[in-house]
């Protein structure tokens, strides 16, 4: 058997609501969603990309910037990226989560973040090339952004249990 000496090492992190993730190097980032969304941004050049993972579309008038917006987590993921050298042009999106989850305080909650992902990403001139959004189900999504690739997988029932233990799991 031989040995690939380029082999790449993967980082992994899972990523809270309100989060914002990037990195140069490669990366598997994890999240849990139910009326959440995840924004993941992947830099075809580059070859890199991060994730955000926010609960609300948009934060009011006297709010203050927070990551748990959709207004303001979709721009600070940009802005990583070019930064990090992306350019505008060479980037593309994918969008996860939305869903109607039973019990959430606004049925209507993950629609509007779907929208509001969509609507910014049009603006920005940013293509969406994937997308699972809205539905009853929760998701549990891993993203690498090196390749672009999203594995989802769809639970009846989002628990808070869910996001700490699936977190370990990913770093052992």
């Amino acid at each position: 058997m031989t040995m690939n000496n380029n082999a790449v090492e993967v980082y992994r992190y899972h990523l809270v609501p309100g989060g914002v993730f990037s990195s140069n190097n490669q990366a598997m980032i994890s999240a849990v969603l139910g009326t959440c969304v995840a924004v993941c941004l992947h830099d075809r050049r580059l070859k890199i990309g991060g994730m955000n993972h926010f609960l609300y579309p948009k934060r009011g008038f006297f709010g203050s910037p927070s990551a748990e917006y959709g207004d303001y987590a979709i721009q600070q993921l940009i802005t990583k990226l070019i930064r990090m050298g992306s350019r505008m042009e060479d980037l593309e999106a994918q969008i996860f989560g939305g869903a109607s989850v039973p019990g959430a305080r606004d049925s209507k909650t993950g629609g509007k973040n779907v929208n509001i992902a969509r609507k910014i990403l049009k603006k920005k001139g940013i293509p969406v090339v994937s997308e699972d959004v809205g539905g009853l189900k929760g998701r549990r999504l891993i993203f690498h952004t090196g390749t672009n690739e999203a594995i989802v997988m769809k639970t009846h029932r989002v628990r808070r249990g869910d996001y700490y233990p699936y977190r370990q799991r990913l770093e052992n």
